[in-house]
Order: C-alpha cells, then sequence, then structure tokens
C-alpha cells in the first residue's frame, strides 16, 4: 500500500501586515578574533610566504586581510597585526607570544592536527585556562586561547 504523495502547504497571509524594508545602515558583525593587546601589533615576517600568512592568520585564526592591500595586515576585533617585511634570515629583538582570542580552542587544534603543524596545548594556573601555542609561517610565537564569556 504506497502512501498518497503530500503537497506543500501554503500558509495564507493572516494578519495583512506589510513589513517596511529597514533602510538604516547596516553594522559588521564583530569578528571572532581579539588580539590580546592594547594597540596594533607589529611583527616581522619573510616577504615570499603571503600565502601561508593568509592561510594562517584568515584561514586558522578567522582575521579579515585589511587594506592597503600591498602591506601584510590583518585585522581582528579590536586590533590589527602589521607585518614588516624582510628577506631571509629574521632577527628577533625579543619572544613574546602574540596573544589571540578565539572562540574555540579545539577547533584551533583541529585545523592544527589536519594540516600537520607542530603546536603545543599548555594549561594555566588557573583550572580551565588552557591555550595553545604555536609558530606562524614566519616563525613568530602565537598564543591562541578561548575568549571567556564576560
Amino acid at each position: 500500500m504506497s502512501e498518497p504523495e503530500s503537497q506543500p502547504l501554503e500558509l495564507a497571509d493572516a494578519t495583512n501586515i506589510v513589513v517596511p524594508e529597514d533602510r538604516r545602515p547596516k553594522m559588521p558583525e564583530p569578528l571572532p578574533v581579539r588580539l590580546v593587546a592594547v594597540a596594533d601589533v607589529h611583527l616581522p615576517a619573510q616577504a615570499e610566504l603571503e600565502k601561508q600568512h593568509d592561510d594562517f592568520y584568515c584561514g586558522l585564526l578567522k582575521m579579515v586581510r585589511d587594506e592597503p592591500r600591498d602591506q601584510r595586515i590583518y585585522r581582528a576585533d579590536n586590533h590589527r597585526v602589521v607585518f614588516e617585511l624582510g628577506e631571509g634570515m629574521i632577527q628577533r629583538e625579543s619572544c613574546r607570544p602574540l596573544g589571540v582570542e578565539v572562540e574555540s580552542l579545539g577547533l584551533v587544534e583541529a585545523w592544527l592536527v589536519e594540516r600537520e603543524i607542530a603546536y603545543e596545548r599548555l594549561r594555566g594556573i588557573v583550572p580551565g585556562v588552557e591555550s595553545i601555542f604555536v609558530k606562524d609561517p614566519s616563525g613568530n610565537w602565537v598564543e591562541v586561547m578561548e575568549s571567556r564569556p564576560v
């Protein structure tokens, strides 16, 4: 015994209320990533690694490439990472990591495992606080931590 074919239901507009189009300017959604910084961060980078940087900062960390396009600048919700391009071996004055807050540390870890990128997952001194330390394509240390609801 076969079931009769069901026809899609069409609902009548019972109220006859017409909602006018919202003409107010749209506010962009906040980005899902924040820098742990008080201002824009300047880091050294190798000039020939643009695609790898785009994959790391836009693909993994969900930042947005910022203008001008002839420079390598990535924007988070609160600040920007500005790269100072150089050739060959990069000289570093310090070894401080770039602090980045993301929505899900698990998604970052899965992305790193999928691409076989070495990283270190560390627990903080406060219970429940964890972070991932990884090097970007130019060798800059990045500490990725999960943002906590306020």
